[in-house]
């Protein structure tokens, strides 16, 4: 389950229907399990403009922000430390239960190392 940490937002699928037609499902990658989906559904949720309709230059970086949210959340991916500290700030207040724990290289080298 994901939820939303956000005043008057409750569990992600309990939003208005209004909500449904702002994050259609055609943003939706054909590999993304429910779980996923729901999940970067809920940060593009979070910064979508009253409206939801921002400008077409910013739903695309929008969707692409919320790919490397959901990719480093979900497949354990790294990216830069600046780009992760801004996706991870937009992202506060979102919260995935039994996200994967991945472990680094370093992890791996030090536990083996002893």
């Amino acid at each position: 389950m994901v939820g939303v940490g956000r005043p008057g937002a409750g569990m992600v699928g309990e939003e208005e229907e209004e909500d449904e037609v702002a994050v259609p499902d055609c943003f939706r990658a054909y590999s993304e399990t429910e779980k996923h989906w729901q999940a970067r559904r809920a940060f593009l949720l979070r910064h979508l403009a009253a409206d939801g309709t921002p400008a077409a230059a910013r739903l695309d970086q929008l969707l692409a922000l919320s790919m490397v949210w959901a990719n480093h959340v979900f497949l354990g991916c790294s990216y830069s430390r600046d780009l992760l500290d801004k996706v991870m700030d937009m992202a506060e207040g979102i919260t995935v239960e039994d996200s994967p724990r991945f472990t680094t290289r370093d992890e791996l080298m030090r536990k083996y190392q002893r």
